[in-house]
């Protein structure tokens, strides 16, 4: 009888998974290391492709907008700063606002962040094609740019908050998203690039020769008003059309890739412990968590430093160094070193640190500004300035996107509990960032009409000259130093990424485990 129970015993327990059973009869089982999750080369590619129709579209709209609204569409200067100031506000608001959608949206086939970047896109190719068109009814024409403009950075906004956070959910691996983020970065400033030549030589012909006396710049505009043939402005609102054609094509086609190409994936820790959380609470989480602040402090502080050059390159190489027609070349060497630096530079911030990378990187434009700042008018020097710059740049494009999500890791193993958050952290990293361009365009435009700009002018008064260096050297060196003096408090260092990782790895596995257990329980009740 107890041969037969013995027997009766053992064949019972080899019919059940080995999950159930208690500990003391579980057979030992070897654990074999979980292989990396590694994406590959087209992954990281077509990941990076989506990061284009951002810059593309911004750059023609950042370089373009204005002088196609007072020259183009003819609308009186008061309404183009309105639609302007507007536009740049409302795209701030919109971060936010989307970042709340999407941290409300659930998971679908698609993913929980691939549904708005491919819906939103058809609906914003059609808005930044009707940003460039001239409607036939003057009376209301700043209303129509107004509409439009909202319209397509509130769309656009629906493309970029949910594809900077796609970062999080492409790969588990830190090294692999810090790898499929210099992909995107190099990407980026390639788009850039080609939205101002694409932009530039297409409607090249649309740019207004300047007045030799700004005094009577009216009684001038209105003479070259009364001899410009309508056929020719019509050729030229017809340019524009074009390279709207042009620009919205690369979007469709860089979307498209990026759907086919990249399949988003959700952390397995997170469907097994993570609670839903409302926007509100974690806005207060995201926004007290110390590490979080003190990142976007400091890029805050380097971006508007950067932004302030952006902006008032044009000005400054036109009036102060007298290179009025260089300077799409210039700013073509700028892009073109930043593109073949990021990867020198992510291959250094994984050899040394990302905090090390941040602090040379960007301290780097520092001693080219100096000298920018107390040079004579010199174009060989300048070029050379601006591929020192473009290196710069590159840290400043590469290095804010890299850190973040270490920054997410972080949060995500104090507050395990809680998920959702990757939305908020993102767009708001996107506000500030725009906030500081917001800043640096009324800083700008407001000194420069303290200092007497004219507008128009073929020269400037000796103030505008200075204000103008003012604002392209002395300005963002003291933002650039204030910036890298808020890093030194930023405290996730390369020993702390790694502790994350383990700990991130081991919440995993858990996971993983607990489904296995899960999987273990449906067999048992199925053999019942």
């Amino acid at each position: 009888m107890a041969k037969g129970e013995g027997a009766e015993g053992g064949s019972a327990a080899g019919l059940l998974p080995t999950g159930i059973l208690p500990a003391a009869e579980r057979p030992a089982q070897v654990k074999e290391p979980k292989k990396k999750q590694q994406l590959s080369i087209c992954n990281k590619l077509c990941y990076a492709v989506g990061g284009a129709p951002y810059q593309v579209t911004g750059c023609a709209l950042g370089f373009f907008l204005q002088i196609y609204l007072l020259d183009v569409a003819q609308v009186d200067p008061f309404s183009a700063s309105i639609i302007l100031f507007v536009g740049r506000a409302w795209d701030a608001f919109t971060d936010p606002l989307v970042g709340f959608c999407i941290s409300k949206s659930s998971w679908t086939r698609l993913g929980r962040l691939m549904p708005w970047i491919i819906f939103s896109t058809p609906l914003a190719i059609i808005a930044y094609f009707l940003i460039w068109f001239v409607p036939d009814f003057p009376q209301g024409q700043a209303l129509w740019y107004l509409l439009f403009y909202c319209l397509f950075e509130t769309l656009v906004t629906c493309f970029h908050v949910p594809y900077s956070a796609l970062t999080m959910f492409i790969s588990t691996e830190q090294s692999e998203r810090d790898s499929a983020t210099a992909y995107r970065m190099t990407v980026e400033v390639m788009g850039t690039v080609l939205g101002t030549a694409i932009q530039g030589q297409i409607v090249g012909q649309a740019d207004t020769p300047c007045l030799q006396d700004p005094a009577d710049s009216a009684l001038a505009m209105e003479g070259a008003n009364r001899t410009q043939s309508t056929t020719s402005l019509r050729e030229t609102q017809n340019a524009y059309l074009l390279a709207a054609g042009v620009i919205a094509s690369i979007y469709v086609i860089c979307a498209v890739i990026l759907t086919l190409g990249v399949r988003e994936q959700r952390e397995p820790y997170e469907t097994q412990q993570a609670e839903p959380i409302s926007f509100f609470r974690g806005l207060r989480l995201v926004m007290g968590y110390g590490p979080y602040v003190k990142l976007i402090a400091g890029f805050l502080f380097t971006s508007l430093a950067f932004m302030l050059v952006e902006g008032n390159f044009a000005l400054f190489c036109t009036y102060t160094l007298g290179f009025r027609n260089e300077f799409q070349n210039l700013l073509l060497a700028i892009m073109l070193s930043a593109t073949f630096t990021i990867p020198i530079w992510q291959w250094f911030l994984t050899r040394f640190g990302k905090k090390t990378a941040v602090n040379i990187g960007i301290s780097s434009a520092v001693p080219f500004l100096i000298l920018v700042a107390f040079m004579e008018s010199n174009l060989i020097v300048t070029y050379v300035v601006a591929v020192a710059a473009g290196i710069s740049v590159a840290a400043a494009f590469l290095l804010p996107w890299s850190m973040l999500p270490d920054v997410i890791d972080d949060f995500h193993l104090k507050q395990p509990q809680f998920h959702g958050t990757e939305p908020i952290f993102f767009s708001f990293y996107v506000f500030f960032t725009k906030f500081a361009s917001g800043v640096s365009l009324g800083i700008s435009t407001l000194s420069l009409d303290f200092a007497g700009y004219q507008s128009r002018g073929c020269s400037q008064p000796a103030h505008v000259k200075f204000t103008l260096k003012m604002l392209v050297t002395i300005a963002p060196i003291a933002l650039i130093l204030l910036g890298l003096l808020l890093f030194t408090l930023y405290p996730i260092d390369e020993e702390k990424r790694r502790q994350n990782k383990k700990a991130l790895q081991a919440l995993r596995e858990e996971a993983s485990s607990s489904g296995c257990s899960d999987t273990d329980s449906t067999e048992l009740a199925s053999i019942l």
